[in-house]
């Protein structure tokens, strides 16, 4: 399910941002991505969107991303090693349609040092998010 037909999505709530590579959703306690269908979403795209991350959170938030898999697309699984090191992201969910992504979101657990979950719906990760512990009195 996109975003957009859930019912969290509330547009004067929510950020939206276009990349060539996909959409983004900035919300006020986690960021939700929807990569587009055959990207191979990889460090120099990773690094634009924490560019626009640090801008709207600043560099010393705390928020939760959840990545919103509705379409097939490829990652390098390292690459959140690098993304630990800007220390913003408390924790991930990734939402998986179908056992290729979850094995991908398996693989891409063993990588990250913060928590990964992996979620059969969005309304699960969105929930999941929300109500951590590290996120609880954040607000932006």
């Amino acid at each position: 399910m996109k975003f957009e037909h859930s019912t969290y999505y509330n547009p004067e709530l929510h950020v939206k941002i276009e990349k060539p590579f996909g959409r983004f959703f900035f919300c006020d306690k986690f960021i939700l991505s929807e990569i587009y269908e055959g990207i191979h979403f990889d460090w120099p795209m990773i690094s634009c969107l924490l560019d626009d991350v640090v801008s709207f959170y600043g560099s010393y938030a705390n928020i939760g991303y959840i990545s919103n898999r509705i379409y097939s697309y490829s990652r390098d699984p390292h690459s959140w090693t690098e993304i630990d090191k800007y220390n913003i992201i408390v924790a991930s969910a990734i939402v998986s349609y179908n056992q290729m992504s979850y094995l991908n979101a398996t693989l891409e657990k063993r990588f990250s040092k913060k928590s990964i979950k992996r979620c059969d719906t969005l309304d699960q990760a969105i929930e999941w998010i929300i109500n951590l512990k590290e996120l609880k009195n954040v607000s932006v």
